[in-house]
This record gives C-alpha cells, sequence and structure tokens, in this order.
C-alpha cells in the first residue's frame, strides 16, 4: 500500500510510519536528554559559619551552651578565669590615681616656684603614661567573656570547663542557620538561562521534600577543567527541618537549542 498525496504516489504507508516512528522516539530522547542536563547537585550551607577561638592565655570557668544548642547576639558562650587580669587593671588604676594627685602637687607647687617645669611636664607624662596603662589592661579583662556575634547554633564544642587553652585555641564552631543557602556547580552553557534572580527547584534527600530556591550570587570566574561555575542560592520555603550540610537535586527549565 502506498501513501498519496494529490494523486502522486510519495512512499509506502509501512515506511512513512516507520519514518515518523523513528522521528517520534528521536524527539524524545532529546527531550529527554534536555531535560537531564538541567539537573545537578547541590548542598545546603550556612550563609555565616565561623570558629570562635580564645584571645589570651587563660582558664575556661563556664561553658553556657552545648553541641547543637541555640544562642542570641551577644549572648555569653564562655567565660574565662579573669582574676589576674582584673587584679592587674586594678593596680593600673590605682598608679593612675597617685600619678594624678603627683602632678596635682607639682602644679601647686610650681605656683609658688618651688619646683622646675621639668619635673611638672614629666609628672604629667607620668599620667599620660598611667593612663595608658588602664587603658592596655582593660583588653584582657574585656575578652573575659566570649559572646555570641550573631544568632545561631553551637556546630561543635573544642574545650571542657576548667581547661586552659593559649592564645589562638579553637573554643567552638557556630553558624547562623537564619538563612540556608544552596551551593551548586552548574555547566557554562547554562549561563544564557541562569542569572541572577534565576529561580528554580530543589529536591532534599534528607526531607524528602522540594523547596523554592533563588540564585542570589554567581562565581567571578568558569573553571577552565570541569567547564562549570560556582553558584548560590537562597531557599525560599521555610523549612525548620533543613540543616546545613543537607544535600539534593536541584532542577532549573533551560533550553539548550541553540537560538
Amino acid at each position: 500500500m502506498f501513501l498519496m498525496i494529490n494523486r502522486v504516489f510519495i512512499i509506502p504507508v509501512k515506511a512513512f510510519y516507520s519514518i515518523f516512528v523513528i522521528v517520534f522516539l528521536l524527539s524524545s530522547w532529546v527531550e529527554a536528554q534536555e531535560r537531564s542536563s538541567s539537573i545537578t547537585r547541590g548542598l545546603l550551607v550556612a550563609r555565616t559559619e565561623t570558629t570562635l577561638s580564645s584571645q589570651q592565655s587563660a582558664r575556661i570557668e563556664r561553658i553556657s551552651v552545648k553541641d547543637g544548642d541555640r544562642f542570641k547576639r551577644n549572648q555569653t558562650l564562655i567565660e574565662f578565669d579573669c582574676r589576674l587580669y582584673q587584679a592587674q587593671l586594678n593596680k593600673a588604676k590605682a598608679q593612675l590615681q597617685a600619678a594624678k594627685k603627683t602632678f596635682a602637687a607639682n602644679l601647686q607647687l610650681q605656683g609658688f616656684q618651688a619646683i622646675s617645669q621639668l619635673e611638672v611636664a614629666v609628672s604629667e607624662a607620668e599620667v599620660a603614661k598611667a593612663e595608658a596603662d588602664v587603658e592596655l589592661s582593660k583588653v584582657p579583662v574585656s575578652l573575659c567573656k566570649v559572646k555570641a556575634p550573631f544568632n545561631g547554633r553551637v556546630v561543635k564544642l573544642h574545650v571542657a570547663p576548667y581547661a586552659t587553652v593559649p592564645p589562638g585555641e579553637p573554643l567552638m564552631d557556630i553558624l547562623d542557620d537564619s538563612q540556608l543557602e544552596i551551593r551548586l556547580h552548574i555547566p557554562s552553557t547554562w549561563l544564557l538561562s541562569v542569572r541572577i534572580g534565576t529561580q528554580f527547584k530543589v529536591g532534599i534527600d534528607e526531607t524528602g521534600r522540594t523547596y523554592r530556591a533563588k540564585v542570589t550570587r554567581m562565581g567571578a570566574k568558569v573553571d577552565p577543567v570541569s567547564q562549570t561555575l560556582s553558584i548560590i542560592a537562597a531557599i525560599v520555603d521555610k523549612d525548620k527541618h533543613l540543616l546545613a550540610g543537607m544535600s539534593g537535586v536541584a532542577r532549573f527549565k533551560i533550553s539548550l537549542k541553540k537560538r
């Protein structure tokens, strides 16, 4: 049997259907390839994550939080035994008072011309020196309490109460999980479709749920080896079960057809 169009025999019907099936399967395969190429994995990260370290040598007096605990900004997390530093500050203050009294007495003696101008100037300089010593002694005292720089959670404690830590010793890892972000690497061929503000969906493995996300930052350079670009996106949908470190599959609406 032949297929006839406008009384002209074009091709056999069976051949026509065979070509139709091949074209259909090929187009379906191409669409599947395009869909699969718009998928990439991403990692949830906290916007701010840091390690608090000791800024002086001291013995830990008290730790007010544990792993996983939440805290507020300016909340005291760790207190040190600062009796030595406090005593040094008290000594500096006493020396300042003595220097001020000496300078005041020298000013009176100068009025009676019973003291030289040099001795007055030296006593005035002693006051300035004592004031500097007081300010210097205030620094270690101000570091006796480690306070939270932001609202967040404790990731891991590195120290225990009553331990003596040197300067630079890590105390605890903390993060701000108020706004989680997802970090991804996308092929450079997606850059015609993905830009700041682009929305997409990400399915998180650990929760089994899908969330809306929006690109907020993009890397400045394409990796010449992998031909990928790093991007950061914000999770639009709020979920208390989301934690930094979770991962999932991000799906973008991207057409790879040449324009």
